[in-house]
């Protein structure tokens, strides 16, 4: 395989569709949100992705079976209070190098402009390092243009600015995407970074539902985030008591240290 390949497993026409980007980052908040948007709302699967430029490697599912490195799009038609038409982007990887992503995303932008999309959104984490608390402002938003920026603030997203790019298919589309005429916006949820985070996918979705009109329950993401709250509670209470412990047998060691250098 030398260039990007398009297996296009059920040719469909679609009604100036809004593509939605929501490939694997920072804490799998956008990816775990359109996934939850595809199983709720049944979308359909409509292409397979695979690029020389996704990583060099399989995935062992279960029984040993392997999984190819792939992006796929899914569509819905007719879909909520405005009755559009939906193109979703996810997998399970991103392109590696710059020149990948680059080539990548200009292939799926000339994919989805020939099915007549003009309008679209990215989707992604925005890493702080530290715990984030609850969904409520947990999303801030960038765009293509004012106009843009005035619909995310109505729906009460605050706008990221001057601190800093975006990285990855997220920002790049939102680039690549200006460059071309269209019109899009990325929405980034607060995440620690360090694990997958359905509070923030949650939070990113709530926002992205009142954008582009669908109706989705959030219910199992609420559940997810709850167990992962779980989890991490028992693994810091490990951690401390793995921390008490360590600190206990180190005490005496400690003080003989502390009477060698006494003289």
């Amino acid at each position: 395989m030398r260039t990007t390949q398009f297996k296009v497993l059920e040719e469909v026409s679609l009604n100036n569709p809004i593509f939605i980007e929501a490939l694997p980052g920072i804490g799998h908040v956008g990816k775990l949100a359109i996934d939850h948007v595809i199983d709720e709302l049944d979308a359909t699967k409509f292409v397979e992705i695979y690029s020389p430029f996704f990583p060099p490697q399989v995935l062992v599912g279960e029984g040993g079976i392997v999984e190819d490195m792939k992006n796929e799009m899914y569509y819905l038609k007719s879909a909520g209070a405005d009755e559009r038409d939906f193109i979703f982007l996810v997998g399970n990887c991103q392109a590696l190098a710059p020149e990948g992503q680059y080539e990548l995303c200009g292939s799926i932008l000339d994919f989805v402009e020939s099915k007549g999309a003009k309008e679209f959104y990215t989707l992604g984490g925005l890493a702080t390092g530290q715990p984030v608390e609850g969904t409520e402002g947990r999303v801030l938003g960038a765009a293509t243009d004012e106009e843009i920026i005035e619909v995310l603030k109505e729906a009460d997203i605050e706008i990221r600015s001057a601190d800093g790019g975006i990285v990855g298919a997220s920002g790049l589309f939102l680039g690549l995407g200006r460059l071309r005429g269209m019109k899009g916006a990325c929405l980034m949820g607060k995440t620690p970074g360090y694990f997958i985070d359905a509070e923030a996918a949650e939070a990113i979705l709530q926002k992205l539902a009142i954008l582009v009109k669908l109706e989705v329950s959030t219910e199992e993401l609420e559940a997810k985030a709850e167990e992962i709250r779980e989890m991490i509670s028992q693994a810091q209470q490990m951690e401390q008591e793995m921390l008490q412990r360590a600190m206990g047998q180190q005490a005496p060691q400690q003080a003989q240290d502390d009477l060698r250098y006494i003289g």
